[in-house]
């Protein structure tokens, strides 16, 4: 296993500088935080501030890896003709698609014929050569497999890449830059390569990580308990983003590291943390995004001692907005 280094974070900054957006971050008021999730407490205030990734190209941090996996392999010439091919019809497949097109380099993307029209669409949009295969992503998995078996062309990965983690980790980067004296960054984890970067990277600055994972989506949670990467069952509302049913062994060992704490939150906190965020600023977010703005104010994680303290200044991570926003426009009406 590749262990991700802080050298692997400063090369990835090097490599993608110009060619991502650089994050944008905000002020946010720890009172309404806490109103919106119902803490009507007057304890000493705390400083928040959103990093609002889910601005990047695609809608969310992962063109940041695929931008800096396509690059590496660019800089090593081992970038085959037949260009770069990846199985999915989320955030990591969009992410290829659009690096390939920034870096005039094929992209074959293999979905399940069942995925929707939108992502299929979208993915055109970039260029790619979208391929329908089966009902189910295991056959697109393994067509996508095949694929490479044929034509050499080069496997991208959604998260357990030390090139793709390494990309995101430019993100925490960013936001040490923007956020003097930052005690803390919390953010959101599904297969764990986002984690993985920011982790890193924080731990060189002396910053500490929150790592929230939803109740039935602790794929990281899991494998810290048990030493060792195994498999969960995935049931939440942000499983569309944050469902991975392992955790790679780069974010496992990330996770072991002095100054992360593993947290969980139920769906119901998740859900108030989407709407806070979208009846106090107008921002749409995954439900994957605010699970880690939800992990701020939930009492199970004052269990674990990562509820804010008195003065701390924190960094939330927005990772991603690829959602369908009709549920937080329009409100069921009240009888």
């Amino acid at each position: 296993m590749h262990q991700l280094t802080y050298s692997d974070i400063k090369a990835a900054v090097d490599r993608i500088s110009g060619r991502v957006r650089p994050v944008a971050v905000a002020r946010a008021e720890p009172g309404a935080i806490r109103a919106a999730h119902g803490d009507r407490s007057s304890g000493e205030a705390y400083e928040v501030w959103l990093a609002l990734e889910f601005m990047q190209y695609t809608g969310s941090f992962k063109a940041r890896g695929a931008q800096n996996f396509i690059e590496a392999h660019r800089d090593a010439g081992t970038l085959p003709d037949a260009g770069v091919t990846i199985a999915s019809g989320g955030n990591a497949g969009l992410a290829c698609a659009w690096a390939a097109r920034q870096q005039g380099v094929r992209a074959t993307v293999f979905l399940p014929a069942t995925a929707p029209a939108v992502k299929v669409d979208k993915l055109r949009a970039y260029g790619a050569d979208v391929r329908l295969v089966g009902r189910e992503y295991a056959e697109a998995l393994a067509a996508c497999e095949e694929f490479v078996s044929a034509t050499g062309a080069l496997a991208s990965h959604a998260y357990g890449h030390p090139l793709i983690a390494a990309g995101a980790g430019t993100l925490m980067e960013e936001i040490h830059q923007q956020i003097p004296g930052l005690d803390t960054v919390v953010v959101a984890v599904g297969g764990g390569g986002l984690f993985a970067g920011v982790a890193t990277a924080a731990r060189h600055h002396g910053i500490r990580t929150v790592a929230v994972e939803p109740e039935n989506c602790r794929a990281l949670n899991a494998a810290v308990e048990a030493g060792r990467l195994v498999d969960v069952p995935v049931d939440s509302v942000a499983a569309d983003s944050l469902g991975a049913r392992r955790t790679s062994a780069m974010a496992l060992a990330a996770a072991q590291q002095d100054g992360v704490h593993s947290v969980l939150v139920p769906d119901d906190k998740i859900v108030r943390a989407r709407r806070a965020l979208w009846d106090d600023r107008r921002v749409a977010v995954e439900h994957g995004a605010a699970t880690a703005l939800a992990a701020l104010t939930a009492p199970e994680a004052a269990n674990h001692g990562s509820r804010p303290a008195p003065g701390e200044k924190i960094a939330v991570i927005l990772c991603g907005a690829n959602t369908d926003p009709a549920d937080l426009v329009h409100r069921p009406t009240a009888h």
